[in-house]
């Protein structure tokens, strides 16, 4: 991998967190599949080619579809993803350009309907983690390598 800065040892402390956080990601009651479609939309949202090629390597090794990773983009168009996936990459989208779309009570009652209050709030924690390391990832110059 390509980058500015070595970060993990320039920070470890810093990116032990991440990675504790990253862990408690793993162990939520939010599906695999699901987990890396929020990452793979997050990261398209903000341009980042690194976490792009990462959890969309991830995403295929899961079993996810090619059509279901190369659509995500429209997912609002396909009828392949359930309406439980569509309202997570719904709020996916919000969380992620929050100065502009915010966190309206129609969308947390829309995803409220297919997830219980603590899988609220761990998929706002999963956009959040992925936010941040598509933010790390960008600001340090991490970039995409063919494998």
């Amino acid at each position: 991998m390509s980058q500015r800065i070595s970060y993990y040892e320039i920070a470890p402390d810093g990116m032990k967190i991440m990675m504790d956080m990253e862990k408690y990601t793993k162990t939520t009651a939010i599906e695999r599949k699901l987990r890396e479609l929020i990452k793979i939309r997050v990261s398209q949202i903000n341009g980042c080619a690194y976490c792009l090629n990462m959890h969309t390597a991830d995403a295929r090794k899961m079993g996810e579809t090619e059509q279901r990773i190369y659509c995500v983009s429209a997912w609002q168009e396909c009828e392949f993803y359930t309406e439980a996936e569509k309202v997570a990459l719904g709020l996916a989208e919000h969380v992620t350009l929050i100065p502009t779309k915010r966190a309206p009570d129609e969308l947390y009652q829309r995803v409220r309907e297919h997830y219980d209050e603590k899988q609220y709030v761990d998929l706002v924690l999963i956009i959040n983690q992925i936010n941040s390391w598509n933010r790390i990832s960008i600001a340090m110059g991490s970039r995409a390598t063919e494998k």
